[in-house]
């Protein structure tokens, strides 16, 4: 079994990476200000999970857990996450059907929305 479990988040968030360092990204930054930590399960959330930050105060994604407490943490599958992140499922659904749950701020979560995402040319 491969070491790496290569999930379709790594390529979001290395566009999200990208997307941040221009100016529309530099905007979401100003606009939102918020630290979101996102564990992302390949096929079962809470199971084999990686963690990601995605820092809209410094306007920067990583790897890993966040160091102090992020704003929100949302946990999904990878194929959920994706989906939302994508636009292609409303978050509300997703946490009503349990694809996705939520800790911290609520009105944290709110603004965290397919728009923040780029709109990807090919994935």
């Amino acid at each position: 079994m491969a070491l790496s479990s290569q999930l379709k988040t790594d390529a979001l968030m290395e566009q999200m990476k990208l997307h941040l360092a221009t100016d529309a990204g530099k905007e979401l930054t100003k606009k939102i200000g918020l630290v979101y930590q996102i564990n992302i399960g390949p096929k079962k959330i809470g199971v084999d999970e990686e963690t990601y930050v995605v820092d809209l105060k410094k306007g920067e994604v990583t790897k890993g857990a966040y160091q102090g407490k992020p704003d929100c943490t949302f946990s999904f599958k990878d194929d959920d996450f994706v989906s939302v992140a994508m636009g292609k499922m409303n978050p509300q659904i997703a946490f009503l059907r349990g694809a996705m749950k939520i800790k911290g701020s609520l009105s944290a979560a709110q603004k965290f929305t397919p728009d923040i995402f780029p709109k990807p040319s090919k994935m």
